[in-house]
Formats: C-alpha cells, sequence, structure tokens
C-alpha cells in the first residue's frame, strides 16, 4: 500500500487538475522555476552542516570526550551506550539512526539499551540540522534563543526518557 501512496497522490492532482482546467504542465514547469533560487540559498548551510557534521563525526574527539564521562555514566547507573545517541541526535538524524541500528546489532532490538535509544531518538530532534538549514535558508542570523531552547529540549527529553523507560521496562 505504501509504494502505491506518491502514484495515488500524483494521479489525484492530475485529476484534479484537469477538473479545474489548469495546465498543469505549465504549473509544474513554473513551481520548478521558482525552487531553483530556493535551493540555491539553501545550499551554502546544508553543505557547511554536512561537512562539520562528518568532520566531527570521523575524529577522534568523540571517544576522547566520551572517555571522560564514562565514569559518571557508571556512578548515575545509565547506559553508556546511549550517549553517542543523545549527543550526535542534534546534529544529524540519520547519524542517529546509524547508530541506533549498530546498538541494535549489538544488544539485541528488545534490550533495555536499545529501548532506551529508540525512545530517545524518536523523542529528540535534529535542533542543529533544523537551525542551520531553515534558518540559513531564509537568512534568519539571530539564532541564539532557538538554539538554547531547542538543545534544552533535547536534554530534558533524554531524561525524561531516563526517568519513563526503566518504569515502562
Amino acid at each position: 500500500m505504501s509504494n502505491l501512496f506518491i502514484p495515488i497522490v500524483v494521479l489525484f492532482i492530475i485529476f484534479y487538475g484537469v477538473l479545474k482546467k489548469i495546465n498543469i504542465y505549465d504549473s509544474f514547469i513554473e513551481g520548478a522555476k521558482e525552487g531553483i533560487p530556493m535551493i540555491k540559498n539553501m545550499f551554502p548551510s546544508l553543505l557547511a552542516m554536512i561537512l562539520a557534521v562528518n568532520i566531527f563525526k570521523n575524529s577522534e574527539i568523540i571517544d576522547f570526550v566520551f572517555s571522560f564521562l564514562k565514569p559518571l555514566f557508571m556512578f548515575l547507573k545509565i547506559p553508556f551506550e546511549i550517549l553517542p545517541i543523545a549527543i550526535m541526535r542534534p546534529l544529524s538524524g540519520s547519524f542517529g539512526l546509524a547508530l541506533l541500528n549498530n546498538i541494535y546489532d549489538i544488544y539485541g532490538p528488545d534490550s533495555f539499551v536499545s529501548v532506551l535509544s529508540s525512545v530517545i531518538q524518536g523523542s529528540s530532534d535534529t535542533t542543529i540540522y533544523i537551525i542551520t538549514l531553515y534558518f540559513g535558508t531564509i537568512g534568519i542570523k539571530k539564532i541564539k534563543y532557538s538554539l538554547w531552547v531547542g538543545l534544552l529540549t533535547d536534554l530534558f527529553m533524554v531524561i525524561v526518557s531516563l526517568i519513563i523507560v526503566p518504569i515502562l521496562f
């Protein structure tokens, strides 16, 4: 059914356009022309964000920082394996999913660590990606408060996940 959804929507739009006597092809071409400047404005922000995420992901700094935090996590009895997802999810949704898949491979999908990681992945957002791409595209320069609210919300969702998942698991 899901494979048919997009073709059905396209056929519905075409059928609706024919009923309303709209030149569908010309409307499509006009929309595509309007989209090119938007892509041109979006590209530098997207490129900078992808470059920054890849540099951060491929450097050894993540392992270095995590090694200092491991004793704190052990003291608080928090699974250390969730830390990479909690930190990387605000940067990149796809990297967060890759980390989640890695946890599934190691611990299995029904383990406590996997469930906790899944809840963190599902309840947090790609804050830095959103701010970089969308704010950069429309030219918003003052992002300080949006960034703080987004990151604090992500932190809050990690804390709530650490409270709720042990109760329900």
